[in-house]
């Protein structure tokens, strides 16, 4: 299976556990790691037989708009659901790193899920990469 992914989109989406935090939006990378069966577009050379990159960053850029979230496993978490609902990859992987403290270059999760063969999404670990 190949893989497309998008490394470090740049969004602001407010997120934040305390209220003041989430009043204004912050600077997020998002990473999102699509396994995919791209081998009919490579034969063919045609963007519909395969997941278009540009259409999903810009899809995930205005997901945040009007929306707020306290954590940023939510968002991680949405972004997947999001990308696996509407661009059908067999795996989707997203990491979404923030910058709230001055000591660290930045704060990050991951969420993987997978689309099973009945349509199921199985949810994987959680973790700090």
């Amino acid at each position: 299976m190949s893989k497309i992914t998008i490394v470090d989109l740049e969004v602001h989406f407010n997120v934040g556990v305390p209220d003041e935090e989430r009043a204004q939006p912050q600077r997020l990378l998002i990473t999102v790691d699509m396994t995919y069966d791209f081998s009919s577009a490579a034969v063919t050379d045609r963007v519909t037989k395969t997941i278009d990159y540009a259409e999903v960053a810009q899809k995930i850029i205005k997901f945040g708009e009007g929306r707020n979230w306290k954590l940023i496993e939510k968002v991680a978490t949405d972004v997947a659901d999001l990308v696996l609902n509407d661009f059908h990859p067999e795996v989707v992987m997203v990491m979404v790193k923030k910058f709230p403290l001055p000591q660290v270059s930045y704060v990050s999760v991951s969420v993987s899920q997978t689309r099973t063969s009945s349509g199921v999404i199985k949810r994987a670990g959680w973790g700090i990469p």
